[in-house]
């Protein structure tokens, strides 16, 4: 009998193989089997089946094209006014998974600043995107203040290891890189840069002015005046409407050593130490005219009344060969104007001011 059933078996499994290889004949259905029940089961395994495998086709592509770290995996929100790449930018991970932009173990590999506000873990933070995270932590319920505003104002030199400010209301509760301030702001001194609001560079410039330390208040808003346009004047205005705040004492010395005409940092640096050496005041961004009367160079700072140059030389000065030569040609041609120059580098100003 198991015999007999196999031997009948063979024209079926026959005519289930041609029906997988063309199903435009349907061989099934024009044989006549011994058991045409099971040929209508086995039509109906192999539908099933053939399911099955599309289903799990379907899910590996999903896994594939869904895995952290593929191109166009997910698109993080974009920060407006940024020059940063796409995937650099911090955003709030709840709007990435309610968007559907990325997983949840996909948000796990990226880097968690505050709450609920990632980056990509290859992404430099600078003081840029440090102010973005703190706004985005705050819900858009603050201001911008301090070097955050600073940053977003376009101002260079600050680096990325600085916390960010905020000024917010009734509040003080300070987390990790974030601090939070409850100053009064007046409407006038605040303004949006794209999404966020940042205090003015005027109202930034009275606050860095007043918390820093002297010489590092007048290098930020040496820096600031010079990238936003800012007057000291203009510093001096904020702060006669906010009589009584602390540190006003402290700002007022700050502003009186404020020079918009230095670039650097250590071009900063090296005028204090020159004012605080009893030097008369200096001039800033002196240019220089040969004798046709035409601006070949620009000095950092000096004295024209003795045609006396100080010039600070950072590391381009030393490393680029194309710079270094300009600069040896430079110093000839001031020469033979009757200019002195006087160098000064890092570590001159380090170990003998």
């Amino acid at each position: 009998m198991r015999r007999a059933r196999q031997a009948a078996s063979w024209p079926y499994l026959s005519a289930c193989r041609c029906w997988l290889v063309d199903d435009r004949t349907s061989p099934v259905e024009g044989l006549h089997f011994q058991y045409p029940a099971a040929a209508q089961k086995c039509r109906v395994v192999l539908d099933v089946y053939l399911q099955f495998c599309a289903v799990t086709l379907l899910w590996i592509a999903t896994c594939v094209i869904h895995r952290p770290g593929i191109r166009d995996s997910c698109r993080v929100p974009d920060c407006q006014g940024s020059t940063m790449g796409e995937f650099q930018q911090p955003f709030r991970g709840s709007e990435a998974l309610r968007d559907g932009q990325l997983t949840r173990h996909g948000l796990r590999t990226y880097r968690r600043l505050h709450r609920d506000v990632y980056v990509h873990r290859s992404a430099e933070v600078t003081a840029l995107s440090r102010a973005r995270a703190a706004w985005l932590w705050a819900d858009g319920e603050a201001v911008l203040a301090g070097f955050s505003a600073a940053a977003v104002h376009g101002t260079r030199w600050i680096g990325g290891g600085e916390s960010a400010t905020l000024i917010r209301r009734g509040s003080r509760r300070s987390v990790d890189g974030i601090e939070v301030r409850a100053d009064a702001l007046l409407p006038d001194e605040v303004c949006r840069v794209g999404e966020m609001l940042v205090t003015t560079p005027a109202r930034t410039a009275f606050d860095l002015g007043r918390w820093l330390p002297v010489d590092r208040a007048v290098e930020v808003l040496d820096t600031l005046c010079h990238d936003t346009g800012l007057r000291p004047a203009e510093i001096s205005s904020v702060a006669g409407r906010h009589r009584g705040e602390r540190g006003l004492a402290s700002l007022r010395n700050v502003v009186l050593l404020v020079d918009p005409g230095a670039e650097s940092p250590p071009e900063t640096r090296t005028r204090l130490v020159l004012i605080r050496g009893g030097l008369p005041a200096q001039e800033t961004r002196i240019p220089i005219e040969d004798r046709r009367g035409r601006v070949f160079a620009r000095a950092d700072l000096g004295w024209r009344r003795w045609k006396v140059l100080v010039e600070y030389d950072g590391e381009q000065h030393w490393s680029d060969e194309r710079q270094r030569t300009w600069d040896i040609e430079r110093t000839e041609r001031l020469a033979e104007l009757g200019w002195v120059v006087v160098r000064v580098n890092a570590e001159q100003l380090r170990r003998r001011p």
